[in-house]
């Protein structure tokens, strides 16, 4: 499947403007509480909680938190406020679950933080094996709600996968990713061990095989298995999952970080980032991956603006960060960088990749005994082989001088697999001025795959030889320019007349047969009733009429009041009676609502009647 960016960037730019227009269309699920006797389904919730943000985040115009940082407040004591501003949205979803004798119930709410107030609830009791169901119920409830208070949205029939797994293999695949989601190596062997259990029943299940290659790239890259295995094992694994679904938005994910890593292949990495964003425009990993591939290639701009999307829909996860740091150190905002940094630190002092650009941004400002004590202060056993070579070599390189440590990182240099070798000599024969020396040492980025070196070749300690004749050339070779962007199709115009005439219909239905009168009304049930697709009836109420099904149907709720007020046959029943008799079910809302509408309370609008 070939993409080009128009696919990319006409997402982005929609996705931004939508937000910006009503940041109402903003939503975090909380991670679901367990509230079962036992105590032994978290692993549950937070599957049921994953499910929900991933099925929201298919809905164009609607900004949902990413994983990460929904559940960065799991097990944490933090307002709902905070949480809300912390995460920059208006709704919040929070739920819970209990499990008993084969039954589950789960209970969901919305809330407004803003109004300090919740506007749905919804309670489910339902044989667990019907956990799939329970899914995409819910994720549907929450979908229209948001639309038919905020405005239109186009949501799917269907937005949870409800095909035919099992649900031991499930709850195996729920398992594993909990324990893999800990970042260990005792837990992630643990998952392990669950992803296998569940391809034991079924063997098409992917996320069972992407489960697995996210494990064994972890140990492989972590250091906590045999490299060369792990990364076979993660291999085997992708590539069973490319057998079932080529186009998957976590395979290409995977696929990407492999061909970059393992392989130094740029325009693979590229193209797998861009398919996987392609599959799932709000998936954050992959946009903090293509972001991180534009700032290497030098192109800032598109960097940023995927930058900024992984920003939106996932703000606090540390790799967000990282990348944001990354980008402000390549394009020399280092005040910005080592304050990010900084903050990534107090989070983990052990955060490696922290670490190591901090320590460049000391070298690149000429901080160098700063940067030698940086270096003295993390364990040996830390860095990574020639890490702490290189990095010593480097800043003797900057002070001009040639040293020992320069011909020992020449004899590494020689090792095929020595990839921090190969970039730290590369980086400081550029910084000795011997160019020539610097461009044979790139020949291994092609020769060994040095992901490293592919790194280190267009950032900022290397810039004295980015105004060499031959680097343009290289830079073409190394990251090639991808497919530019085509022009979008336009659209035919839609026929104003069949429009006209559908809501000309909705309205005399409404007069006629008032379904506002009942309070349980919804947009799907409506569209029912009109026998047009809810999509529609929500596009033609915001389109032609300028509201949302909220705001349509209160203000003929709110006119139904009027003329019961105006009744002397009613004067018997109190305001909040004629309110609910004319479809509200909540004092608040009508107050609120009449009030918004009308320009007074209810019981002003009674007395300044004749």
């Amino acid at each position: 499947m070939k993409i080009t960016k128009s696919q990319t960037w006409t997402f982005i730019e929609k996705f931004s403007a939508q937000i910006m227009t009503n940041n109402k269309k903003s939503i975090a699920v909380l991670p679901f509480t367990d509230i079962s006797i036992d105590g032994e389904n978290e692993f549950l919730c937070d599957g049921i909680t994953e499910e929900i943000i991933n099925a929201l985040a298919t809905i164009e115009g609607l900004k949902v938190i990413s994983r990460t940082s929904s559940f960065f407040f799991k097990n944490h004591n933090v307002s709902l406020e905070e949480i809300a501003a912390k995460l920059n949205v208006a709704i919040l979803l929070e739920g819970s679950a209990q499990i008993h004798s084969g039954k589950i119930r789960v209970r969901a709410k919305l809330i407004d933080v803003d109004q300090d107030t919740h506007f749905w609830s919804e309670t489910w009791d339902r044989k667990i094996e019907n956990i799939f169901e329970i899914q995409d119920e819910i994720s549907l409830l929450i979908a229209d709600k948001m639309r038919e208070y905020f405005g239109h949205m186009e949501i799917s029939d269907q937005l949870v996968d409800t095909g035919n797994k099992s649900l031991t293999s499930y709850e195996h695949i729920l398992k594993g990713r909990y324990h893999l989601y800990k970042w260990n190596p005792e837990d992630t062997n643990l998952a392990l061990e669950y992803f296998e259990k569940a391809l034991e029943i079924d063997l098409n299940l992917i996320e069972a095989y992407l489960g697995l290659a996210d494990g064994y790239s972890f140990l492989a890259a972590a250091g906590f298995a045999p490299r060369e295995e792990a990364w076979n094992k993660c291999k085997e694994a992708l590539n069973s999952a490319k057998e079932l679904d080529p186009d998957h938005a976590g395979l290409n994910y995977m696929l990407g970080m492999q061909s970059f890593f393992t392989e130094a292949n740029f325009a693979a990495a590229m193209n797998y980032g861009m398919r996987s964003i392609a599959a799932r425009p709000t998936y954050s990993e992959a946009h903090q991956f293509v972001s991180f591939l534009h700032t290497l290639q030098g192109n800032f701009k598109k960097a940023l603006e995927h930058l900024h999307f992984a920003k939106s829909v996932d703000p606090l996860n540390p790799e967000t960060k990282f990348h944001e740091a990354n980008y402000y150190y390549r394009t020399r905002d280092l005040e910005k960088a080592q304050e990010i940094l900084r903050e990534l630190l107090k989070i983990n002092d052990k955060n490696l990749p922290a670490i190591i650009i901090s320590i460049n941004i000391l070298i690149l400002k000429g901080n160098l005994n700063e940067a030698r004590k940086a270096i003295d202060d993390v364990p040996e056993q830390a860095f990574a082989p020639d890490e702490r070579l290189g990095l010593l070599t480097l800043i003797d390189a900057i002070e001009g001088r040639h040293t020992r440590q320069l011909q020992l990182l020449e004899q590494h240099a020689q090792e095929s697999e020595a990839h921090h070798a190969h970039s730290y000599l590369f980086l400081s024969y550029v910084n000795l001025k011997k160019f020539d020396e610097a461009f044979t040492v790139l020949e291994r980025l092609f020769n060994n795959a040095s992901s490293i070196l592919l790194i280190a070749f267009s950032g900022p300690l290397g810039a004295a030889i980015q105004s060499q004749p031959r680097y343009k050339e290289l830079h073409s070779r190394i990251y090639p320019i991808m497919t530019k962007r085509t022009k979008a199709v336009k659209k035919r115009p839609t026929d104003k007349t069949i429009e006209k005439e559908q809501i000309d219909k909705m309205q005399d239905f409404v007069k006629r047969e008032r379904p506002y009168l009942n309070p349980s009304l919804s947009l799907r049930s409506l569209a029912q009733q009109l026998g047009i697709h809810p999509n529609r009836l929500s596009w033609l109420l915001n389109e032609f009429i300028g509201e949302n099904f909220n705001e349509f149907i209160n203000k003929e709720r709110i006119n139904h009041f009027k003329q019961l007020v105006l009744d002397p046959d009613n004067s018997h029943i109190s305001l909040l009676g004629l309110a609910y008799e004319s479809g509200f079910n909540s004092k608040t809302v009508f107050n609120t609502t009449f009030k918004k509408e009308v320009g007074m309370t209810p019981r002003e609008f009674q007395q300044s009647q004749p």
